[in-house]
């Protein structure tokens, strides 16, 4: 079984401009890799969404290794010092939309599966779950992966989502847990109406005012053990009132809660509802809050899993890394349906 160059093959993915939620070829090159690997590969489409799923062996443990193929738009192309998809390595760096989050990980991994193979090392099993749908909205991605090998019972026993998680050295952090993620759109629909005769008018903009200044205030909670306080911010107010002289007859506002394990998605879609219509009362018109809950807090508890993947980061690495639970959501959320998860990987900034 001949060795897996990892640069190469995070050069190979990076040639494939996978921007959500187009795939441009980046799965065919990794199934293949993994197929000359013995892997069995299984493409799992949902929608416009590509997805991979691979393991070699039926043994048990089943240790599995999480991602994606799909990268970010390149923003302003000419502000590239290289083309974005054209892997350059410059002075020992490799530049490309996704060098770090996360082509390169994909072919860590999967090289370090080649050598382990090679060396007869796996007495259980290794698995892929590859998705094509991380930075986008994750509808037809890891989610409905997970649900489907659920279904069909199949069996993974830990995994290792490769994202971008040291933060200044590599293998300084490692995440063990991520807070939830809330969205909730608020929109009050009133009467429009001439501000010179405002009792034929029902002014929206003074309850949505009233809503969100509730919402800001209140203390979520003082923080959970290994996670940061929750907190609320309000990401968008819109009127769209161009007159100086009319009452708006709707204003709107977003806000999103980053929230700990001491709450559950449906509390907080619960309780914005029940300020908003509070801080509407006797108001003639309508309030309206429409929730989206993009995933629940979850946190792997430090043990022999973590144990064994802060050791392999000491003999790497040389270093012992900090087990966190900060930043923002990944698609471990939708994994840890299925195993303990931790997530691994370069430096993120």
């Amino acid at each position: 079984m001949s060795s897996l160059d990892p640069v190469r093959l995070t050069q190979d993915l990076i040639r494939r401009p996978s921007v959500t939620p187009a795939d441009a070829g980046a799965m065919d090159v990794l199934e293949a890799e993994l197929a000359k690997l013995g892997f069995v590969c299984r493409r799992m489409r949902f929608g416009e969404i590509e997805n991979l799923y691979a393991r070699w062996g039926t043994a048990r443990p089943n240790l599995c290794f999480a991602g994606h193929t799909d990268v970010v738009p390149v923003g302003d192309a000419g502000a590239w010092s290289h083309d974005a998809f054209a892997a350059k390595i410059v002075d020992d760096i490799l530049i490309g939309r996704g060098a770090v989050d996360m082509k390169s990980a994909l072919a860590a991994f999967a090289a370090a599966a080649a050598a382990a193979l090679a060396r007869g090392d796996v007495t259980g099993s290794l698995s892929f779950l590859i998705t094509g749908d991380e930075e986008g909205i994750a509808v037809d991605g890891t989610k409905k992966v997970v649900e489907a090998l659920m279904a069909e019972g199949e069996l993974v026993d830990h995994c290792v989502v490769g994202e971008p998680t040291s933060a200044e050295t590599f293998g300084d952090m490692v995440k063990i847990g991520r807070r939830g993620s809330i969205n909730a759109e608020i929109v009050v629909e009133g009467r429009q109406g001439h501000v010179a005769y405002p009792h034929r008018a029902a002014n929206p903009v003074p309850v949505l005012v009233r809503i969100l200044a509730a919402l800001d205030a209140h203390v979520l909670d003082e923080g959970y053990t290994g996670f940061q306080p929750s907190n609320l911010e309000i990401t968008t107010v819109d009127v769209g009132n161009a007159a100086t002289n009319v009452i708006p007859a709707q204003a709107k506002a977003r806000v999103n809660i980053r929230f700990n394990p001491g709450h559950r998605g449906a509390d907080l879609a619960a309780w914005i509802e029940g300020v908003a219509q509070a801080k509407a009362e006797g108001f003639d018109g309508a309030v309206r809050v429409t929730p989206s809950i993009s995933g629940e807090a979850f946190l792997t508890e430090p043990g022999d899993f973590t144990d064994v993947v802060a050791a392999a980061v000491r003999d790497v690495a040389g270093r012992d890394p900090e087990l966190s639970t900060t930043g923002g959501t990944s698609d471990a959320r939708f994994i840890r349906a299925l195993c303990p998860v931790v997530e691994l990987g370069l430096v993120g900034k």
